[in-house]
């Protein structure tokens, strides 16, 4: 009969505490909607490639080039998928984000529930009790749901919304550090390459100046030192090789490095070391690197979340009204057999009187936080104008500088042009053809050395303004 009892009560139960519990659900759910209508701040917007840099970071994070010439749109493509310091800085968003929904949290209703079992032996002599061992269960729910804090959920949930912002602006910011990075690994190899072509053509022209010399030699019309200073030139020029082709090893290794794909295979890039005006004004440069600039807007969120974090600590000030419901049911499996249950529902208003003025000292130190975050605010803005003023003045000498090296390169290559042919004439002599030749490689490492630092000053002055 015990048994029967127990099915009954357990299926009338259940539905009266399913009916009860939904009923409580959909009441807090109600407030909180209602809440969140008049207290939470819009959602900002991301822009839409910020979002598709969050998706399948997985797939993309070790993928690696699988053609054999990369651009340099490419270069930064890939780097922007796999570099572990963007990941990571991506990795970062993230954990705003879901701050973000941590503070949304308090908007909704929090229910827990609890169960106990326990098998109970009354002490000896306890005479209104029966001796025997008996078991008792315990099923509870509760549900609590803020009704009015004054704003400190809403502020928290600025704070965050502003720290997302912040968050994604410093990837927006290491995302243009590690381009500058790659700008110049890619503009070194290429540096490299150049420089290890001519040292490749100097040794062929250093091979058939030995062979000249060791010919007039044979005959008798020139001295055996021209024949020795011809090899060890020649033996000069192979070690300039190898030093040459060390270089652009050490520049491949950078740029893999600075793409973050260190293992990829081999590659080739494109050769765009040619130089090409890049029109822009100090004026302009430094209107759009405060338009633009990921870090300074960083910085500007800073100080809005700040400013809303002055209003959360004066929350300590209000009192705080919060409402309460609970359910609760225990079965005793004694003869006889008990039931009994209870609820109720009810708010609750906590009223701060005095916490030894914590709450007055923390308004203070979010108003001395605030002022900090301005100020450094204001120091980003001056480094702002000195990192344009100095980048464009490093782009306009560069540029000056390309003329000069070129007309030093094109002398250089016809005056060892003229020093070969005065000595196949025999009217030149071996140091004269040596000096032309140091000219040359000279004048040539000069003139790929000043395309090299024009890119990487276009590359630092679009860096400044925040442009990609």
């Amino acid at each position: 009969m015990r048994r029967k009892i127990t099915m009954n009560w357990s299926g009338s139960c259940r539905l009266v505490f399913q009916s009860l519990f939904l009923a409580l659900i959909l009441l807090c759910i109600a407030v909180a909607d209602a809440s969140s209508e008049e207290s939470v701040p819009p959602v900002q917007e991301k822009p839409v490639a910020q979002d598709q840099g969050l998706i399948n970071k997985e797939a993309d994070m070790k993928s690696a080039p699988t053609v054999t010439m990369l651009t340099l749109s490419q270069c930064i493509d890939i780097t922007l998928r796999t570099n572990p310091t963007i990941i990571a800085a991506l990795y970062s968003v993230d954990v705003s984000k879901e701050q973000v929904g941590e503070a949304l949290s308090n908007y909704y209703p929090q229910v827990s529930a609890q169960a106990a079992y326990n098998r109970l032996k009354p002490y000896p002599g306890m005479s209104l009790v029966p001796q025997t061992a008996y078991n008792a269960y315990t099923g509870s729910i509760s549900l609590n749901q803020t009704i009015l804090d004054f704003g400190k959920t809403s502020s928290s949930v600025g704070i965050s919304r502003y720290n997302l912002e912040s968050s994604r602006m410093n990837l927006n910011t290491t995302e243009d550090t590690t381009i500058l990075s790659v700008k110049q690994a890619y503009y070194a190899v290429l540096q490299a390459k150049r420089n290890l072509d001519v040292a490749a053509d100097v040794i062929k022209q250093y091979q058939l100046h030995l062979d000249q010399a060791q010919g007039f030699y044979k005959v008798g019309t020139n001295a055996k030192i021209d024949v020795i200073t011809a090899e060890v030139n020649l033996s000069n020029a192979k070690l300039a090789l190898i030093n040459a082709d060390n270089t652009l090893k050490i520049a491949w290794v950078t740029l893999r490095n600075a793409m973050g794909v260190s293992n990829a295979p081999e590659f080739t890039i494109e050769d765009n070391l040619s130089f090409k005006k890049y029109p822009i004004t100090l004026e302009d440069a430094a209107v759009r690197a405060f338009e633009n600039r990921p870090d300074l807007k960083s910085i500007i969120a800073q100080v809005h979340a700040a400013e809303e974090n002055i209003s959360l600590q004066r929350t300590g000030y209000y009192p705080f009204l919060s409402g309460n419901a609970s359910y609760s049911k225990e079965e005793i499996d004694l003869s006889p057999y008990t039931i009994s249950s209870s609820w109720d529902i009810g708010v609750a208003l906590n009223i701060p009187l005095f916490n030894g003025f914590l709450t007055s000292h923390q308004v203070a130190q979010a108003k001395s936080n605030l002022y900090l975050v301005k100020e450094n605010e204001e120091a980003l803005r001056q480094q702002i104008i000195l990192d344009v003023r100095q980048s464009y003045l490093n782009l306009q000498a560069a540029e000056a500088s390309i003329s000069a090296a070129k007309l030093s390169a094109d002398e250089a290559t016809e005056n060892l042009a003229l020093a070969n042919g005065r000595y196949v004439a025999g009217v030149g002599s071996t140091i004269e053809v040596s000096d032309a030749f140091a000219s040359y490689v000279s004048a040539e490492a000069a003139y790929n050395a000043a395309l090299y630092n024009y890119k990487i000053a276009q590359a630092s002055i679009e860096n400044a303004m925040g442009a990609r």
